[in-house]
C-alpha cells in the first residue's frame, strides 16, 4: 500500500543509477524483487524501448518515420511486457498496465504467463470497462487449471463488475468533487480532517529544501491560505527520512495521534505515535505501547474517539482475520492504550481493511475494505454497533466509491450533508482529496380516501425497488395518513399503497418536485374504495353515434382501468356498457355488447390477460336514472346517465 501512504519520488535516484553499467532488465528485476514497483516500471520501460516495443511519438506536420524493428527474442519481449504490466499494476497504474497484459495475450504467451488474463481483467475493471472485464475473467475461470485462490480472485472480480455496472447505472444521491487550491499538489494529498476553521491533511508534495518528496501533515485555513507543515519534536528524524500522516485529534485538540514511518533498506517500519500540544507547539512524539504497536508488525491510521477513551486503528498483528484489520484499544487518561481487541469477523475480512472513522452519535463505523463486494480496490463501508454487535458492512455506493481506491472518510463539522474522502479515481499514481455533498432525502406524502378526501389511517404503504421487486420498507399509516421514506439512490422506486376494501395503487417515486431542505413532498395519493359485485361508473368513455369505436379520449380514460388491473393483479372484473331507452332491445343489446367488447379489447391490448376481464352489454335493461319525466316528456339528463360504461369487481383472489 505504498501509494496510500507515500508517493515514491525516485527521479534523482534513477538518474544516478542510470550511470551504472547494468542492463535495464537486471535493474528492473532487482527493483521488482525489493517491491519498488515504480522504479521497476521505469527500468522495464527502458528495456521495452531498447527492444523497440514502444512506438515513438510522431511530431505534428512531419511524415511518419519507419518503426524500428523489434530486437531480442520473442520470449524476452514477452518477459519484459509481462513484468512491465506487473510493475504498473502493483503500484496501481492500471491504465498503463492494461495494454501490456493485452500484448502478452495477443502474442500467444498465455501458457508461459497463465495469470496474464486474470490481471488483464482486473485492469479492465479498474478502467471501468466492466463488460470486457467480465468476459476476460469468465474466460480465465473456464480455462485456468492452477491455484484455486486465483480462481477465487477472478470470481470475486466478476461479482465486482456486476455490482459496479449497476452502481454506475443507478448511483447514490451524492455529489463528489475534487478539492482544488492549496489542498491539491503534484504528490499525494489525503486523510483530510476539519477542526473549526482549519483543515489538516497529509501530503507528499514537493518541498524545495528536500531532495525527496516526503509525507508530512499540513495545516491550512479554510480560506485557502498556504498550507504549513506541522513540526514535531522527533529525535530520530535525522537518522532516517521519517514521514508522518493520517492525523487524529482528541476532542480538546491538545493531543494528536499520527502514523509515523521510515524506510531502512528494503524494509519500511510503521507505528502509531502521539504528541501533546505544549507551550504553543507540538511536543515530542512518543510511540504507543505494544497493545497497539506490536513488535515486528504494522500499526497505522489511528482514529481517536471524541471523548479520548478509545482508539480505532489498523494493524496486521496476530489475532486478526487476515491482512490488515480494524482494531480497537481503550485509552487511559494519558492517552495510552491499556488493551486492544480485533473488531471481529463481521467488520474485518480475510483481505485488508484501512482508515477507520467512528461516529459516536450514530454508533457508526466507516472504513475501507478490499474484502467485501464493491466496485474495486478499497471501497468505503458503513457498519453500526448495537449492544456490542456490528451490523454487516454496507457499501456506500458509487460515486462515494469508484473502481479504484476510496478511503479516509471524514464528516464536515459544520454541514451535516457534507463529508470528505480520499481517492485515486482520477489519478494514475496518487490519492486526492474530494468533498462530497449528500443529496439523499426523505419522500413525504399523505394517503386519502378518493371519495371523502379524508386521511386513510391504517393503510399499508411500502417503498419498493421496482428493479429487484423487493420491499425496502413497509409502514402502517397513523391517523394523519402521512408516510415518510428515505430515498438514497437514483434507482427507480415505487410507493405501494394498500388497504382492505380499496384498490391497491402503485405510484412511481418522483425524481423532482417541491423540495424543502432534505425533504421531497409527494402529491397526495388517494385510494378508490370498492365492493365486490358493486358497479363503478367509468366517466367519459365516449363513442361516435351508432358506433362501438372508441374515441382517443376514451382510451386515455380506460388506461386508468388498465393501471388498476396492473396494480391489483389478482382481481377479475366485468366491463359493461349500457344504453338509454331509445331504440329496440335487440339494437341496444347488440350496440352495448359491441361497445363493451371494444373496451375489453383495448384493455387486453395494454397487457392485461383476457381471463381477467369480461365484456357484457346490458342494453337498456339496467337504467340508473329515468329516461323520461313523470309527465311523459323526454329526460335528456337521465338518458345521458344511462348511457354509461362500468366495471365491476367479480373476484379479488
Amino acid at each position: 500500500m505504498k501509494k496510500i501512504f507515500f508517493t515514491i519520488t525516485i527521479l534523482f535516484a534513477l538518474a544516478a543509477k542510470a550511470q551504472v553499467n547494468t542492463s535495464p532488465k537486471v535493474l528492473g528485476d532487482k527493483a521488482f524483487k525489493n517491491k519498488d514497483y515504480y522504479e521497476a516500471a521505469f527500468y522495464y520501460k527502458k528495456a521495452a524501448m531498447g527492444m523497440n516495443l514502444i512506438k515513438e511519438q510522431q511530431m505534428p506536420y512531419q511524415g511518419a518515420s519507419k518503426q524500428a524493428k523489434k530486437t531480442g527474442s520473442a520470449t524476452d519481449q514477452a518477459y519484459i511486457s509481462f513484468m512491465l504490466a506487473e510493475s504498473y499494476r502493483l503500484y496501481q497504474n492500471y491504465l498503463e498496465a492494461e495494454p501490456w497484459y493485452f500484448k502478452v495475450l495477443s502474442e500467444n504467451f498465455e501458457s508461459q504467463y497463465p495469470l496474464a488474463r486474470l490481471w488483464y481483467g482486473v485492469c479492465l475493471r479498474a478502467n471501468q470497462r466492466f463488460d470486457e472485464s467480465e468476459k476476460q475473467l469468465q474466460q480465465f475461470v473456464s480455462s485456468y487449471k492452477g491455484d484455486a485462490k486465483n480462481l477465487d480472485i477472478a470470481k470475486k472480480e466478476i461479482a465486482t463488475c456486476r455490482f459496479a455496472r449497476e452502481q454506475y447505472q443507478y448511483p447514490v444521491l451524492v455529489d463528489v468533487n475534487t478539492m482544488k487550491g492549496s489542498l491539491s499538489s503534484d504528490g499525494s494529498d489525503y486523510a483530510l480532517i476539519k477542526r473549526e476553521d482549519n483543515y489538516f491533511f497529509t501530503s507528499s508534495r514537493k518541498v524545495k529544501e528536500e531532495k525527496t518528496a516526503l509525507n508530512r501533515i499540513y495545516q491550512t485555513k479554510i480560506s485557502d491560505s498556504k498550507p504549513q507543515a506541522i513540526v514535531f519534536e522527533d529525535k530520530e528524524a535525522g537518522k532516517n527520512e521519517v514521514e508522518y500522516g493520517a492525523p487524529s485529534f482528541e476532542s480538546t485538540g491538545k493531543r494528536l495521534y499520527i502514523t509515523r514511518w521510515f524506510k531502512s533498506g528494503s524494509q519500511t517500519s510503521y507505528g502509531i505515535y502521539k504528541s501533546e500540544w505544549q507551550n504553543g507547539k507540538w511536543g515530542e512524539l512518543t510511540k504507543l505501547n505494544s497493545n497497539v504497536n506490536a513488535q515486528g508488525f504494522t500499526s497505522i491510521q489511528p482514529f481517536v474517539s471524541g471523548d479520548g477513551k478509545q482508539l480505532y486503528f489498523v494493524s496486521d498483528k496476530p489475532g486478526g482475520q487476515g491482512g490488515k484489520d480494524i482494531w480497537i484499544a481503550d485509552l487511559n487518561s494519558s492517552g495510552e492504550p491499556v488493551n486492544s481487541r480485533n473488531a471481529g469477523n463481521i467488520v474485518n475480512s480475510e483481505f485488508d481493511e484501512e482508515a477507520p472513522y467512528f461516529d459516536a452519535t450514530e454508533n457508526k463505523l466507516v472504513y475501507s475494505s478490499k474484502g467485501f463486494l464493491g466496485l474495486g480496490g478499497y471501497d468505503l463501508f458503513e457498519s453500526y454497533n448495537s449492544n456490542g454487535k456490528w451490523t454487516v458492512p454496507q457499501n456506500m455506493g458509487y460515486p462515494v466509491n469508484s473502481a479504484k481506491d476510496d478511503m479516509y472518510y471524514y464528516p464536515d463539522n459544520s454541514d451535516k450533508n457534507k463529508f470528505y474522502l480520499s481517492s485515486d479515481r482520477l489519478s494514475d499514481c496518487c490519492l486526492e482529496i474530494f468533498e462530497a455533498f449528500d443529496k439523499r432525502h426523505y419522500l413525504v406524502g399523505k394517503v386519502l380516501d378518493c371519495v371523502d378526501q379524508k386521511p386513510l389511517s391504517g393503510a399499508s404503504v411500502s417503498l419498493k425497488d421496482s428493479l429487484a421487486g423487493t420491499i425496502l420498507k413497509k409502514i402502517t399509516l397513523p391517523q394523519n395518513g402521512r408516510y415518510q421514506f428515505n430515498i438514497t439512490t437514483k434507482r427507480p422506486y415505487n410507493v405501494v399503497v394498500e388497504k382492505a376494501g380499496y384498490f391497491t395503487k402503485v405510484v412511481p417515486v418522483p425524481t423532482t418536485g417541491r423540495m424543502l431542505k432534505d425533504t421531497l413532498f409527494n402529491a397526495d395519493i388517494c385510494l378508490q374504495p370498492f365492493e365486490v359485485n358493486k358497479p363503478i361508473v367509468i366517466n367519459n368513455v365516449l363513442y361516435d353515434y351508432d358506433k362501438a369505436t372508441l374515441r382517443p379520449e376514451s382510451k386515455t380514460v380506460l388506461d386508468g382501468v388498465v393501471k388498476i388491473l396492473k396494480d391489483n393483479p389478482k382481481i377479475k372484473i366485468e366491463l359493461a356498457a349500457h344504453t338509454d331507452s331509445i331504440g329496440s332491445d335487440i339494437y341496444n343489446n347488440k350496440l352495448s355488447e359491441a361497445r363493451a367488447q371494444s373496451c375489453v379489447d383495448y384493455v387486453i391490448s395494454r397487457g392485461i390477460s383476457r381471463d381477467r376481464i369480461f365484456a357484457r352489454g346490458y342494453g337498456k335493461t339496467k337504467p340508473i336514472a329515468p329516461n323520461s319525466l313523470p309527465n311523459g316528456k323526454d329526460n335528456p339528463e337521465g338518458r345521458q346517465l344511462n348511457r354509461r360504461t362500468e366495471f365491476t369487481v367479480l373476484k379479488t383472489e
